[in-house]
């Protein structure tokens, strides 16, 4: 290296060096000290949620599903348990609409279910069937209780091309509840009931006779179905516990059906939008409060008749 570089490569760290220094003199006073006490103070005030991106929850002492027990006791148990928690609380824009939502449909459903001897928690089973949407599965199941268009048909829906009553909330779930006493005419367990609904009555006693046990709890499992009950329990846990997982929603924040008024009908509607137009309404309004109806008209069977819904 000549002399000309030695002196180049000096002036070079000497610039460095300097304006290393200016920055550290011009550096703010606030990011060079301590944080103030009330700094301190008002970061302890603020909620856990606010200052920790992440918290544990811890579970219930006790749990049941259907006033059955569910054995927290055991690791592998809680641990299932804890996963779907997790998974659902931390989902937190799902939770919160689905939230807002229940409050459209649970009545009407825990009406139902109370009428037709179901027990309560299995509202919980259509949010984690359907969360509460007119949905349909990959494998042609649908509605709130995603009913198969043969079970549905078994258990007395109407499924044509004008009508199909898995859309329609009241008879759906009057249909729901007839598959739920059936099969707990079968088990004798409403866990078992609420397991055989994601796997079928036959696939699941296959299971029960193979692995020698009755309970749900000691049975080896598909995924699917060894997370259903769990997924079950983690919105039961959410919803009757709703600020311990920071969910804090008001009365104005949940959605809420209009008033509704009924009308019967039966003779064939040629056009629905032509009739729903002449009684005061629109279109979009049918479909929303009637998604059973499916297509553009409406062909009734002599001696047959539906009621549509419509606002006030």
């Amino acid at each position: 290296m000549n002399r000309f570089h030695l002196i180049a490569l000096y002036i070079l760290v000497v610039l460095c060096l300097a304006m290393s220094g200016y920055a550290i003199w011009k550096t703010p006073k606030e990011l060079t000290t301590e944080p103030s006490v009330a700094n301190v103070q008002m970061l302890q005030s603020m909620p856990l949620a606010s200052r920790d991106s992440v918290r544990l929850f811890d579970l219930p002492k006790e749990l049941t599903f259907a006033g059955e027990m569910v054995p927290l006791e055991i690791e592998d148990v809680k641990e299932r348990l804890e996963r779907e928690i997790y998974v659902n609380a931390y989902w937190q824009s799902n939770m919160i609409l689905l939230m807002k939502r229940s409050s459209k449909f649970l009545p009407e459903i825990e009406k139902m279910l109370e009428e037709n001897g179901i027990p309560d928690d299995f509202k919980y089973l259509a949010m984690a069937e359907s969360a509460l949407m007119n949905v349909t599965s990959s494998a042609g199941a649908k509605g709130f209780w995603q009913i198969l268009e043969s079970t549905g048909k078994e258990y007395g829906l109407e499924i044509t091309n004008d009508v199909d009553e898995r859309y329609h909330l009241e008879k759906a779930t009057f249909a729901a509840s007839k598959y739920f006493n059936k099969a707990h005419a079968r088990f004798r367990d409403w866990t078992a009931v609420a397991a055989s609904y994601n796997m079928g009555q036959s696939g699941f006693s296959r299971r029960q006779e193979d692995q020698l046990t009755k309970n749900y709890y000691d049975l080896y499992l598909n995924d699917e179905t060894s997370r259903y009950l769990f997924r079950i329990l983690a919105f039961k846990v959410i919803f009757e516990n709703p600020g311990k997982f920071g969910f804090h929603l008001r009365e104005s924040d949940f959605y809420k059906n209009p008033s509704l008024r009924a009308i019967q009908v039966d003779s064939d509607i040629k056009n629905l939008a032509n009739w729903v137009k002449q009684h005061g309404s629109t279109y979009k309004d049918l479909k929303l409060y009637n998604p059973w109806l499916r297509d553009e008209d409406l062909n009734i069977k002599r001696g047959k008749s539906y009621e549509i819904l419509l606002p006030e």
